[in-house]
């Protein structure tokens, strides 16, 4: 899947101009949690709930560290943070760094992007023209979906078998010369021994996701184990 797949669209957007108050009560209305700043159609910014945390008219500005009386006698915020507490339009409060991704993104890629840069969702680009935004529900709603549209089990245990193997032979962890897979009436058993006991619930997984598996036994012995044994 790709950022167009899932992306919201089209997209509420305020202007640079846009008032604090009327920012925030679109969020609220919209049940959204940021919204890009569009100049003559252009992207330029992004607000989001985080730039209307720390706000002068809710007594929830930046304090500067150390003693109340050193808070109280000096200026407690550098010049750019007061002006992010105390302006009125979104063009002083806005985040003018925004991570944009293409229509043709994978999702693996968006993904990757949330996580490294601590961000909620990114902007979906069609050259210079905003065209949707892809957040972190929208991954969620599309994981929702996907579940909702489970492949049919299998009933071959051949089948089964080949899944599970498949599946397996491209993790690194696997380590096929030690160990094997068979399966008898929908239930997959693995034989053998392993390294540690630490793949144990990854390779149940690995059998839970194939449709048709009724259940899984893990025969194992850990290699660890296996001079007591002699």
């Amino acid at each position: 899947m790709k950022a167009s797949d899932i992306m919201t669209s089209p997209v509420i957007t305020v202007g640079p101009k846009a008032p604090v108050g009327e920012i925030a009560a679109v969020l609220l209305a919209r049940q959204i949690s940021a919204l890009p700043v569009l100049e003559k159609g252009r992207l330029v910014g992004m607000v989001s709930e985080a730039d209307l945390v720390h706000r002068h008219e809710i007594g929830t500005e930046r304090i500067a560290p150390g003693p109340w009386w050193l808070r109280f006698f000096s200026a407690d915020r550098s010049p750019a943070q007061y002006v992010k507490s105390h302006a009125g339009k979104a063009r002083d409060i806005m985040t003018r760094e925004v991570i944009t991704v293409g229509e043709d993104t994978p999702l693996a890629q968006v993904a990757a992007l949330l996580d490294k840069h601590g961000i909620k969702r990114v902007p979906v680009m069609r050259g210079e023209r905003l065209v949707g935004i892809v957040s972190r529900a929208n991954l969620v709603q599309a994981l929702a979906a996907e579940a909702r549209v489970a492949p049919r089990p299998s009933r071959d245990d051949a089948a089964i078998h080949d899944r599970v193997v498949a599946e397996l032979e491209r993790q690194p962890w696997w380590r096929s010369p030690y160990a094997s897979v068979t399966v008898s009436d929908g239930v997959v058993h693995y034989w053998g021994a392993t390294e540690t006991d630490e793949d144990r619930d990854a390779v149940r997984v690995v059998a839970e996701n194939v449709p048709g598996v009724r259940g899984v036994e893990d025969h194992r012995i850990t290699m660890a184990d296996i001079p007591s044994m002699v």
